[in-house]
């Protein structure tokens, strides 16, 4: 699938950071001031959806089986396949991902708000691709409270939750990329403030553009 994706619309901020920081708290803070947040979790969705033609080329790849009875992606059997095979695994992604970009690339250029939002969990890991983004705001916490509201979240223990932080770009990484950074230690009014001082910013940095 090729991939030509051209300037966009507007001021765009991609919204990252690690599993359980508190990505969604932030994108509601931000939904709150009537900012669209444009989420790469719904467009992974809606690229494979039946009748798709990235589901399309997904069986043509990975076989029927990799639909359930709805013909829709049995995504259980799909990690099944991928899973310790790192050959099908970018195969999958070399599928899902340019859509999964377009997807979002079609909202930026489609919203006519001041600025908008991408949440997307993986930038860190894909930030190459993503150079038509204005700039990057990291949601961060201590690993010991991801590792709280994980095993919470998921009713899993605690070395399960930390294998799927290991599993993710490190810490570091993710903060080298970043122009903002929240700290998310679960304080909902130093969270509220954070947003609002953030809101101010890129309106501000959003007028300068235009």
């Amino acid at each position: 699938m090729s991939e030509v994706l051209t300037h966009r619309h507007g001021f765009v901020v991609a919204l990252t950071g690690g599993i359980a920081a508190g990505k969604s708290s932030v994108s509601r803070c931000f939904e709150t001031l009537g900012i669209h947040v444009y989420d790469a979790d719904v467009a992974a969705r809606e690229v494979v959806a039946p009748d798709s033609a990235g589901l399309a080329a997904i069986v043509a790849h990975f076989g029927i089986s990799v639909l359930n009875a709805q013909n829709q992606l049995d995504r259980a059997v799909m990690r099944e396949r991928i899973f310790g095979n790192e050959a099908e695994r970018r195969t999958l992604e070399a599928i899902t991902h340019p859509r999964v970009r377009r997807w979002l690339h079609d909202r930026v250029m489609a919203d006519r708000g001041p600025y908008c939002l991408l949440a997307i969990p993986l930038f860190a890991e894909n930030h190459e691709h993503y150079r038509w983004v204005d700039r990057v705001l990291v949601v961060d916490a201590p690993e010991s409270l991801q590792l709280q509201r994980l095993m919470q979240r998921d009713g899993i223990d605690e070395a399960l939750a930390r294998r799927m932080i290991e599993r993710q770009a490190r810490r570091e990484h993710r903060l080298s990329l970043a122009h903002d950074v929240i700290e998310n230690g679960g304080d909902e009014a130093a969270l509220d403030q954070a947003v609002a001082e953030l809101h101010a910013r890129y309106l501000s940095l959003a007028q300068a553009k235009h």
